[in-house]
Order: C-alpha cells, then structure tokens, then sequence
C-alpha cells in the first residue's frame, strides 16, 4: 500500500472527509511520526506496533569492486515492532487465503 492508497482508503471510508483533507491527515499523522522519531522519542500504537531509533555501530565494509576495505560511520535507523494483536491479524488472514488459494504447481 502507497501512500496515495492510504489516502484513497481513508477518503473512502469515511465519506464526510474530502480527499484533500484525507491527504492533509495522513501527511499530518505521518510528519508528526516523523518528528517524534528525529527527537529520540519511541512511538507506541496499541494493537498495531512500536516505532523507535535504533543505533548502527561504525562499522568496516569492503568495496565489492575492489575488495577495499571502507569505514562505515555510526548511523541511526528507525526500527518497527509488531504489535502481538498485529501479528496474529497477519497470521490468521494469511493462513485463510492461503487455504483458498487453488494449489500451483511448483
């Protein structure tokens, strides 16, 4: 799902919401999300998962062209955690399609 189709899914769902202002929630809820994450904060939704700021050690590389060795400095990256509510969503939608699915052969 594309952001575009977010915004597409939230227009539809709730019919009293135009599309720019569909637009305007999402891109508001996710530079907010942002945000919170450039500060160091941890972003918790319950049912869904946890957002935080995980820290990549330096680190040494090589060039898969020349074999050189290269210093990879120190990053951070934002990390997802699944809620346990998510992951059982995920799982047993998976299964029941998966179910249904005619067999293919391999």
């Amino acid at each position: 799902m594309t952001r575009s189709d977010l915004v597409e899914a939230l227009a539809g769902r709730f019919g009293q919401l135009t599309h720019r202002d569909a637009e305007f929630a999402v891109k508001a809820i996710l530079d907010a999300m942002g945000d919170a994450l450039v500060k160091g904060h941890r972003i918790e939704i319950r049912g869904f998962g946890s957002f935080s700021v995980n820290r990549r050690s330096p680190r040494v590389g090589r060039n898969p062209r020349s074999g050189e060795s290269v210093m990879i400095p120190e990053k951070r990256v934002p990390h997802f955690k699944p809620g346990k509510a998510l992951r059982e969503q995920v799982d047993t939608r998976t299964a029941e399609i998966l179910a249904r699915a005619p067999n293919k052969p391999v």
